[in-house]
């Protein structure tokens, strides 16, 4: 019983970092796109005027993302308190890519063996 609710939550955190580092990147060029469409227009020396609608859109899009890391930051934390609800400890081990974040453990890591 205990290894089904282990193995399932590694899934679901799997999934939630997967889903995570894609509103992360998806941050990333949403404001890469908004930084392009500020200079592009001052490179051309156009007006403010010119492609506000577009521009406007770009930063919806923006705050619409920010929104969603909100979101999947909350989604984590109600997961943690999930994660002790049903009994299992921290599943997590060590800060293998330096991003701060640790990874789940694989299921072959959590088998022990004697050694002698």
């Amino acid at each position: 019983m205990l290894k089904n609710r282990r193995d399932a939550a590694i899934k679901v955190v799997n999934s939630l970092y997967a889903a995570e580092a894609a509103i992360d990147a998806a941050l990333a060029r949403a404001a890469e796109l908004n930084t392009t469409l500020v200079n592009a227009r001052i490179e051309a020396r156009l007006s403010a005027i010119v492609g506000q609608d577009a521009f406007q859109g770009a930063a919806d899009a923006f705050a619409a993302l920010a929104r969603a890391r909100a979101d999947i930051v909350e989604t984590h934390n109600r997961l943690d308190e999930t994660r002790v609800q049903i009994g299992l400890r921290t599943l997590m081990t060590g800060d293998s890519d330096g991003s701060g974040k640790t990874e789940p453990m694989a299921a072959e890591t959590r088998r022990l063996r004697a050694v002698g």
